[in-house]
């Protein structure tokens, strides 16, 4: 399948826009509302909600746009791992189907391939790094 070898870059980039945007909703939902989620019902900024808020929507969008893409996305799949030894790896900490961490997995992985691999050709990083 070595044909498919020419849509790497840019669907990189699909998979970086995309699970930024997915990711950003997360944040989203803790500090704006939107979409609302009732757990998140005054949520303080100081909290360890608030503070993975903040990185969610910041980073996410960092992400999105394929900025300082490779250091934001380390960074948040260090928050990623975090949030599944913290949230959900206390009870079944093999098994992140039957504990509720396969989104926070996912991300974790997700976002260490992209810290290796780069942005893609879409991205605001390729403009920046011309010379």
């Amino acid at each position: 399948m070595n044909f498919l070898n020419k849509f790497q870059p840019v669907l990189l980039s699909v998979l970086r826009i995309t699970a930024a945007y997915m990711f950003m909703l997360h944040g989203t939902a803790k500090l704006f509302g939107i979409p609302h989620v009732e757990m998140f019902d005054g949520l303080q900024l100081a909290s360890m909600y608030g503070v993975a808020g903040i990185l969610e929507v910041v980073g996410g969008l960092l992400l999105l746009l394929g900025l300082f893409t490779r250091p934001v996305a380390f960074v948040l799949s260090g928050q990623m791992a975090a949030a599944y030894f913290i949230g959900h790896a206390s009870s079944m900490p093999l098994v992140p189907f039957m504990n509720g961490g396969e989104p926070a997995a996912l991300f974790c992985f997700i976002f260490l391939y992209i810290a290796a691999a780069g942005a893609g050709a879409w991205a605001l990083d390729n403009q920046f790094n011309k010379q």
